[in-house]
């Protein structure tokens, strides 16, 4: 069950997404997806995210060398730690 967020925290969330790092990132992780769905690769809800092999934040970019189609679990496991995935250096 989704439960209401409160005013402070949508106003946080809505300040962070303006801020242009926060932009940029959404604007590379977008034209990646883009790129692998034009390839055939992914689709629009298939319930996968396009993984960069090595992160933007560590230097990597949108290659189609660096991009990989891979479950939503996977790729954001490292969050939870049950990856061995190198945690971004600004995190």
């Amino acid at each position: 069950m989704a439960t209401k967020s409160s005013p402070e925290k949508l106003a946080y969330q809505k300040k962070r997404n303006a801020e242009p790092l926060q932009v940029k990132r959404r604007e590379e992780n977008n034209a990646a997806r883009a790129k692998l769905m034009r390839e055939g690769k992914v689709k629009k809800g298939d319930g996968k995210d396009v993984a960069h092999i090595t992160a933007l934040a560590n230097g990597g970019d949108n290659a189609p060398g660096n991009l990989k189609a891979e479950s939503e679990k996977k790729n954001r496991g490292w969050r939870r730690g049950e990856n061995s995935y190198r945690v971004p250096k600004d995190v």
